[in-house]
């Protein structure tokens, strides 16, 4: 079973989550306030957190910025439905992907097993490693190396930038990244892909003429500028 970890004071919510999640073969635990949310994230007993933004003294942001001070456990954020700047502001600070509330018990499950799907990379050779220029990612591990130097990557950024490395030096649809990458189609005004690459985009800084190492073919998609990614033994 795997282990979810549930952040949220609504506790009639909560029960008919955490009953349905147990159908689909979950084990959930759930806290009311971010202060146990943090505590709980960090014991290393989970794999991963959903945690709603609205929670009373520490904010579920407030919440994820210390989670992601120490951890890089997956995140899904429950946001409420029709407030973009939690969910722009959750993706910014390393939440993996977000849910608006209210939402069905199914597609909180979908999202949670996509999550895991990809954070997992159960389905790769443990000594298989992609690699486009000074950037390496070892996708069994989801560990990544960025000029010799570790690079810390949300699980959702990993993904997303394991996809680009792949395909270094040619373009890459928004829709592919986001089917190959998230696991789903991309729907109209998701900004998602566009948050988790300028976050990817600070992490791996500039080249020497001032250009990102991301570049964006605007109305296509994304390319990585880097040599052509080949895997390794």
């Amino acid at each position: 079973m795997q282990h979810v970890l549930l952040v949220d004071d609504d506790t009639e919510l909560t029960a008919m989550l955490a009953e349905y999640l147990a159908q689909e073969n979950f084990t959930v635990r759930a806290v009311a306030s971010g202060e146990e949310g943090v505590a709980e994230a960090l014991s290393g007993l989970y794999a991963i957190v959903v945690l709603d933004v609205m929670l009373p003294r520490l904010s579920g942001i407030e919440t994820l910025r210390r989670i992601r001070k120490e951890s890089r456990i997956p995140v899904l954020m429950l946001t409420a439905r029709g407030d973009p700047i939690d969910r722009i502001v959750g993706l910014d600070l390393g939440a993996d992907d977000y849910v608006p509330k209210p939402c069905t018990p199914g597609e909180l499950v979908a999202r949670l097993r996509a999550i895991l799907r990809r954070s997992g990379a159960a389905e790769t050779p443990a000594g298989v490693v992609v690699q486009a220029g000074s950037l390496v990612l070892w996708p069994a591990s989801r560990r990544a190396e960025w000029q010799g130097q570790p690079l810390d990557l949300t699980g959702t950024e990993f993904s997303l930038l394991e996809v680009l490395t792949r395909q270094a030096g040619r373009l890459v649809s928004k829709q592919d990244l986001s089917k190959r990458a998230l696991g789903r189609p991309l729907t109209p005004y998701d900004r998602r892909i566009d948050v988790h690459i300028s976050a990817i985009r600070q992490k791996l800084g500039q080249r020497e003429d001032g250009r990102s190492w991301i570049q964006t073919v605007r109305g296509a998609g994304y390319q990585l500028v880097c040599d052509t990614a080949r895997p390794l033994k």
